[in-house]
């Protein structure tokens, strides 16, 4: 299969629409059916899960939404083998075994080593992850091998100089603002899957949607150039148009989204030299503006002994860092979320928040920040 020749736009399905926010289980499914179909009309077929996603309960939403109602022939289906999770040889085999039947599936098109790092590498190479993948290909339970990367280029290099034969493409972060930034590198990763040539699939293109909601400054570079085009077009073009990259995701929850996305993307035209030079303006700007470079995943919050909503008081922080003026309405969001959730000074510094974050931030540290910015002085709600 030539990747490079794969269409070049994918449906991330890590956040995908609730009808109730604190529950992950509460699929939207009569939106998220709209949203699977208008995306499959529109010729595109590439749909990415994960075990992990929505409380464990993602590659289920998966199969009701997708699986269950389109021929499987209709669209490819990528997954994830949860490196954080597995126990040994016997666990990989058994959830493997469990993501089959969650996704009502006989195989996968695609399959991933999920979140491949430093606080996990030396566990695959113990249990031997990946002749793992690699057998489970050969079975035909696979078509094509991937993992998914969150660490240094030092580290992909290595992994690619001892794994890389069994692997057929490499998933990256890949965005205009963390090009360079020291905790993500992407542009050096990138220059590594290409010294290997391992074809990339891009992911957190719009980091997390912190590349739609931007500085009103960043916005008025882009919308002089073309006032036609979405800033979520900008982010996931640049992605696209890097060297490698053959396929970008993005996380669509609304058919506004959906409809916006597949309209540049179905005949892709790569940036040109003027457009990317008003991305580094763009970056430059968001970077003087954002306190917290926090892409909502929530993997941080999986084992959180206190529970805290790390995600959303890190968005509040970032909001109310933008702001010159009153931010009692933050407040307001801060006082109602602590109700059911630790608040930021309940923290007891273990870090697994730490050890679990793709993007290798100083949690704790920016939690000490949320506490002087919504808790001294203000009068939090007891949890229930």
């Amino acid at each position: 299969m030539d990747l490079m020749k794969e269409k070049k736009f994918g449906y991330g399905c890590m956040r995908l629409p609730l009808l109730n926010k604190e529950d992950q289980t509460s699929f939207d499914y009569d939106l998220i059916n709209k949203l699977f179909d208008t995306y499959l009309e529109k010729g595109f077929t590439y749909f990415d899960t994960a075990y992990t996603y929505h409380g464990y309960h993602g590659e289920e939403a998966v199969r009701k939404a997708l699986i269950e109602r389109h021929p499987r022939d209709s669209f490819q289906l990528a997954t994830k083998l949860p490196l954080r999770d597995f126990k040994d040889n016997e666990d990989m085999k058994r959830i493997f075994d469990e993501q089959l039947t969650n996704c009502g599936v006989d195989f996968f098109d695609y399959y991933l080593l999920h979140n491949m790092g430093s606080n996990v590498y030396q566990k695959c190479c113990k249990y031997d992850a990946f002749d793992f993948v690699v057998k489970k290909k050969t079975e035909g339970k696979i078509k094509v091998v991937g993992m998914s990367f969150h660490d240094t280029p030092e580290l992909l290099e290595e992994i690619l100089s001892e794994h890389g034969n069994g692997l057929d493409f490499i998933q990256l972060q890949i965005n205009y603002i963390d090009w360079e930034q020291p905790n993500v590198q992407s542009r050096r990763c990138l220059e590594i899957a290409n010294k290997y040539n391992k074809p990339v699939i891009v992911m957190e293109p719009c980091k997390g949607g912190t590349l739609v909601n931007i500085p009103k400054e960043a916005e008025k570079l882009m919308k002089d150039y073309n006032p036609t085009v979405s800033t979520a077009s900008w982010a996931l073009r640049f992605a696209a148009s890097q060297k490698g990259v053959f396929r970008v995701l993005s996380g669509m929850n609304s058919m506004e989204q959906v409809e916006d996305n597949t309209s540049f993307m179905a005949d892709f035209i790569p940036l040109n030299e003027e457009e990317n030079a008003i991305i580094r303006n763009v970056a430059k700007i968001i970077n003087l503006n954002t306190a917290v470079q926090c892409t909502a995943c929530e993997y941080c919050t999986h084992e959180c002994p206190k529970n805290i909503a790390i995600p959303k008081y890190f968005a509040l922080y970032n909001s109310i860092m933008r702001t010159t003026g009153s931010f009692s309405s933050q407040m307001v969001y801060y006082n109602n979320i602590a109700i059911n959730h630790g608040k930021a000074s309940e923290c007891i510094g273990c870090k697994q928040c730490e050890r679990a974050c793709p993007q290798h931030l100083p949690i704790t540290t920016y939690l000490k920040d949320v506490v002087e910015k919504f808790e001294k002085n203000s009068i939090i709600p007891t949890r229930k």
